[in-house]
Parts: structure tokens; sequence; C-alpha cells
């Protein structure tokens, strides 16, 4: 198969090309048959619907493995990855919580604050909103709040007509979707619709509302229910009469044999399938001005760059693995390729794409940019979290730590 070509994706996207689509079926690591556990909604239930698929008379069972926004954050984070690994630099926006010392100086809280896990590093490319996250919003810039600094406030200016902005400071806002719906206008705030949209879904699903998964975890000390303990505010704990109040199975400090069950028993699937679609149409509504004014040519190799970038991620998150949660881990049948879909009636060409072939299309992409006059920086903008949000998070871990000790009193 032909590797897709950086002359292909730049006649694809300057001329009437409507999207690049990926289908790929995939099965269980343990085989054909094999349980697969779906993600869980609101009320603990799976996604489950029926749907028609090309050859079936009627429509067919089907439950959703990973959403679209799980997907988007999957890609994010294998470029993140590769950003780590030095493979490629894009514009980042890094929130250092490092700096700051996690015990804090909250009240009353020394010994549990010992507790208290420093975050590191969180990325534009790690928060769920893109530039329009909380987490970038209420930390600082230069001594100022973000959206209160001048890059900040470059976000109040985006619109469809003037893209340059996130595409300088988070090009993945125009690929995956952002809505400012937290900055100062609300929900007037600008919103941009997702680019590239992917999801997998189980075909042929079957499951049983009645039957429920049991088990034991079994304890080698084969510790007794009957052997009472008294647990401590800090977690510790000390074998208790079992008259004394509060005392509890040990069960609650991780001790016994512990029985389970649970409704969400998993499901057998036909196979599974990973659609993901690149729309071209949607980049060429985006306009990109440099000094106040937008070309054809500048408008092109942006959403060349942006086009390239979606492939980009989705590629590396695809050669990276399809490990979606524990007992959901899927085995594609062969390798990704792209089909153009360029012109109506005609058959789709396919194409190729391995991770490196998709990280050099992208370093094309950016180096036609920035010959057209494109900002793309390469180094990180550094923001500091603001004093409340940091006390937002430690009192959050605080409390983190306090779960369960109430638990048997």
């Amino acid at each position: 198969m032909t590797t897709l070509s950086f002359e292909t994706l730049c006649k694809a996207v300057a001329g009437s090309a409507a999207a690049f689509r990926s289908v790929s079926r995939l099965q269980p690591a343990g085989g054909p048959g094999d349980k697969v556990f779906p993600p869980t909604f609101a009320g603990a239930v799976y996604a489950t619907e029926k749907r028609r698929v090309p050859g079936r008379a009627e429509p067919v069972p089907c439950v959703l493995l990973d959403s679209v926004q799980s997907q988007a954050n999957r890609m994010e984070l294998a470029l993140q990855d590769a950003v780590d690994a030095g493979k490629l630099k894009m514009p980042l926006l890094v929130v250092d919580f490092s700096k700051h010392d996690p015990t804090g100086d909250i009240d009353a809280d020394e010994e549990a604050g010992r507790l208290i896990d420093a975050i590191g590093k969180v990325t534009s490319l790690q928060v769920p909103h893109r530039l329009a996250d909380a987490i970038l919003r209420d930390s600082e810039l230069d001594g100022k709040p973000f959206r209160k600094s001048d890059k900040g406030k470059a976000l109040n200016r985006v619109c469809f007509a003037n893209a340059t902005p996130l595409f300088e400071l988070c090009p993945t806002a125009l690929v995956f979707g952002m809505w400012d719906s937290t900055g100062p206008k609300g929900g007037l705030g600008p919103k941009f619709e997702r680019a590239m949209v992917s999801e997998i879904v189980g075909v042929g699903a079957e499951w049983s509302d009645d039957y429920r998964a049991r088990g034991v975890r079994r304890d080698p000390l084969e510790v007794r229910a009957a052997v009472k303990v008294l647990k401590a505010a800090d977690k510790s704990w000390t074998v208790a009469d079992p008259k004394t109040k509060g005392a509890t199975e040990p069960s609650k400090v991780n001790h016994s044999s512990v029985p389970f069950e649970s409704a969400n028993s998993g499901v057998t699937i036909e196979h599974a399938q990973q659609t993901t679609t690149l729309s071209l149409i949607c980049l060429r509504r985006l306009r990109f001005p440099v000094n106040g004014a937008a070309t054809p040519d500048t408008d092109v190799a942006a959403r060349t760059v942006l086009a390239a970038l979606g492939l980009c991620a989705a590629t590396l998150a695809f050669e990276a693995g399809m490990g979606l949660r524990s007992r959901c881990l899927l085995w594609p049948d062969g390798p990704m390729r792209w089909e153009l879909l360029d012109r109506p009636g005609e058959t789709p060409k396919s194409y190729s794409l391995s991770s490196d072939d998709a990280i050099k299309l992208l370093h094309a992409a950016i180096e036609q940019a920035t010959r057209a006059k494109l900002p793309w920086p390469v180094g990180p903008i550094s923001l500091t979290p603001s004093q409340e949000l940091v006390k937002l998070v430690r009192l959050s871990q605080l409390e983190a730590t306090k779960e369960g000790a109430d638990e048997g009193k």
C-alpha cells in the first residue's frame, strides 16, 4: 500500500477532498469470544444500542467501548508521549505545580499533609478542555491571571476568521474541538467543532442482565471476620475486643478474604470496530491571518499542519495499543490504513501511515507553515498555579486521605 505523502496531503487540504477515514477491525486480546468490559456511565450501566451494520438485514446490538471524548484524550496523550520522547515539538502550555510544597501550610493538617502528593506539571495536552480549561484559567503568566495576560487575552478574539491565536497556543483545540464556555463571554465564548472524531464500538454484543460476576479476593493469611479491629484516624489499626464500640471487620483495613459481586459482568462481541474521521471541510472553515491579513497560502499552510497533527495523533495512539481499561485490551486485525474521500462516486484511495511517517509528515507541514510566517513556538509556556488553585488541590487531596476513616465507626 502507498504511504501517504506530503504532496498528497497538501493537495487534499488545498483541494475539495472531504475527509480522511480509517476503519479498523479489532478483537479482544484473549481471542474471539473473550469477554470485554465496556465503560460504565450514570447509573453504572453500559452504553448499548442497535446499529445498522453493512451486510446485515437487521440492526445489530452494539456497545460503546471507547467514546469520542476518550479517544481524543488518548490521542492527545500519545502526542504528549512523543513530545516527552523528543520526537516532535509543538506549542504547549505547562502549569507547574512542582515549585509548591505539597504539604502546604493548611492549619491542623500537618500529619495528614505528609500524605499529600505533589502533582508536578500539567500540560495543555492533558487538561480536559484544552486552552479553555479551568486549570489554565486559574493559573498565572508573568504575575497576571492567564486570561488577563497578553497571550490569554488573545483567546477572547479567536473565531473562525481568526484562528491564529489558537494555532499558536493550542493547535489541538482546532483538531479536537473547544468551547470557551467559562471565559468572560460565558456561553457566547468561541466554539470550535471537532475536526477529528473517533470511537470504538463492540459489534454483535451479548450480555445478561440477570448474570452477576461473583468471586472472592483470597487472603493468604486466612484472617477471619470474627476477629475485629479498631481503625484510627491516621488509618492505622489495632486488634479490638469484639464488644468495643466502633470495632469492625478486618476487611475494612484490607485484610481477610472478601467476596465480591458485580452486575457489570462484561460482554462478548463478534468484533470491535474503530472508526476515525478527519474532516477537511471542518478545517477549511478556519482562517489564519498573519499581521492582520489572511491569504490563501497561509490558510492552506495552517490547515495542512492541523490535518497532519490529527493524522499523527491518531496513528501514534493506534500504535501505542488499545488497552482501554482493565479487561478491555483489544488487538487490531491489521495495520491502520487511511482512505481519502476525494471525489464523490470514486473509490477512495487507501494509504498506509506509520508513526514515523506521520511525524515526518507533521514536520514537513510545520516547516511549510513557518515559511509562511505562521507562529509555531516550540518552547513550552510555563504558567504558575494561583494560590487559591493550590489550596483547592491541597484540601481536595487531604479529603481523599480521609476517605474511609469514618467507616465502621
